[in-house]
């Protein structure tokens, strides 16, 4: 039995104080369906508490007026723990949200010391200030921190996404009120020591866990200037309806239906090899996941055995196994929505090809196979809703330009990736597809350029310069026409 973590404190401002009210976070494995944590559950009136420190941190505090040089230091530490602990840090995420801890070690934790080293490098190169000519005269371009910044995580990466946002706003000079989700605050409270082990001033991160309602309190603070936000679509649009209400600067990182676009050319072992791992990653919760596999209909049945061969030898089982590939969902709520979607695309007339229910031998957890169906239109609800678990859909096309359509015939734009012995051709066909983030004969997230969706999946960019300056305003400065300094 999993030995029981429990947290009686917030880390508010830099500092683990008792919490306003008596509401408990009971987290829960999802393996085996037993409590492995208690935590504070964060209230509005703690949301006041960290919001005040944060605006006090950057409106009179040492952060923001840190050169940037001297708030490198401080990020670094913070890097360089991530990687001294990962393996920590890879068990308790995963024995919270299901992830192999395989992968785990790898995306949940040595991913995240990648973004805040990308950071570093952004930051070193990125430009703060500078002079043009204007139409009218002299001018000065200065980039300014925004301010305080509220950043809400989801709990499928939850550190990755922490660190898109938390990286740049740190060594941009904001503070944070960092928001992490009811389902794996644990680790919230292994950042927080981090930090503080790092040396951030007081009052420039606080973590708190807590529900929508509190989120939704934090996002409408009038003493917040930006919220950047990860979720789902449904809950991204609320925040952007509550930010509006005091024209608060927002970003948003939503869903994903991303299509693997196969050429008739490609080889079949590398495709599946390359598609597979990132179809069902992080058990299939993952907003980047190639979901549909668009495949030329004159190689459809050969595609369709090796993917649904390679599916069906997923080792299922225990998270924390490290010979685990494919663990149980977060919740019984989302086993139960995965579920659903089967019988919807049963229903829609889609062929099931492997997997389809509860893996044979798991009588507890929240455990659904890893299910691949075949036959599918891209205009039945399993092709067109973000379904977030191991489900992913096998779609036949004619032509090339049929391909192009279906992958854009979403109302998502996250990701997605082709395959093809010709890399040129591939790299047409990316061009053509509306999607932030394209990849040709792999696929990948580079945290050095921009990452972020088109249409519903999002708004604003993380990584790269364009994700960096999201955490400034702009400011222009007339100068004398005489001045030469």
């Amino acid at each position: 039995m999993t030995e029981l973590v429990e947290h009686g404190k917030l880390f508010i401002g830099g500092e683990l104080v008792d919490p306003v009210g008596k509401d408990v976070i009971e987290v829960v494995s999802p393996h085996t369906e037993e409590v492995i944590g208690r935590v504070p559950h964060a209230a509005q009136g703690d949301v006041d508490r960290a919001v005040a420190a944060a605006r006090r941190a950057f409106d009179e505090g040492p952060w923001p007026r840190m050169s940037l040089e001297e708030r490198i230091e401080v990020v670094t530490k913070i890097k360089d723990a991530f990687l001294v602990r990962h393996e920590e840090i890879a068990r308790v995420i995963s024995s919270q949200n299901g992830t192999p801890y395989t992968s785990s070690v790898m995306v949940q934790a040595l991913a995240t010391m990648m973004v805040y080293d990308a950071a570093l490098t952004t930051a070193r190169n990125f430009t703060y200030e500078e002079r043009r000519q204007g139409a009218l005269g002299k001018i000065l371009v200065r980039r300014e921190p925004v301010g305080v910044v509220a950043a809400v995580v989801p709990w499928n990466v939850p550190q990755f996404t922490a660190a898109a946002k938390l990286a740049p706003a740190l060594l941009a000079g904001c503070s944070v009120v960092l928001k992490v989700s009811p389902e794996t605050p644990l680790d919230g409270y292994l950042l927080a020591e981090i930090a503080a082990e790092a040396g951030l001033p007081e009052g420039v991160l606080s973590v708190i866990p807590a529900d929508r309602e509190v989120s939704e309190y934090l996002v409408g603070h009038q003493g917040v200037d930006k919220v950047s936000f990860t979720g789902s679509v449904g809950a991204g649009k609320r925040v952007m309806e509550v930010c509006a209400r005091n024209l608060t600067r927002v970003t948003l990182e939503l869903g994903g239906k991303s299509a693997a676009v196969i050429l008739p050319d490609a080889d079949v072992e590398t495709a599946v090899k390359g598609i597979g791992p990132f179809a069902w990653m992080i058990n299939g919760q993952a907003c980047v996941a190639q979901t549909r596999i668009l495949v030329p209909q004159s190689r459809y049945d050969e595609f369709a055995d090796a993917f649904a061969a390679y599916a069906g030898a997923l080792k299922v089982g225990d998270p924390l196994d490290p010979a685990t590939e494919l663990g149980p969902l977060v919740a019984k709520r989302q086993q139960q929505r995965s579920l659903d979607y089967i019988r919807i695309g049963q229903e829609e007339g889609a062929k099931i090809l492997t997997g389809g229910g509860r893996p044979a031998g798991q009588d507890k957890g929240w455990y659904v196979e890893p299910t691949l169906f075949g036959g599918v239109d891209n205009s039945m609800r399993i092709a067109q809703e973000e379904i977030f678990g191991p489900v992913i859909c096998l779609l036949p096309y004619g032509d090339e330009a049929e391909a192009v359509k279906i992958a854009n015939d979403s109302d998502y734009g996250l990701s997605g990736s082709v395959w093809t012995a010709d890399t040129e051709r591939g790299i047409d066909i990316a061009r053509q597809v509306r999607t932030g983030t394209y990849s040709v004969n792999t696929f990948s997230l580079d945290m050095l350029g921009p990452f972020g969706g088109y249409k519903n999946s999002g708004l604003g960019r993380e990584f790269g310069p364009e994700g960096y300056g999201e955490y400034f305003e702009h400011k222009m400065i007339h100068l004398p026409n005489d001045y030469e300094g």
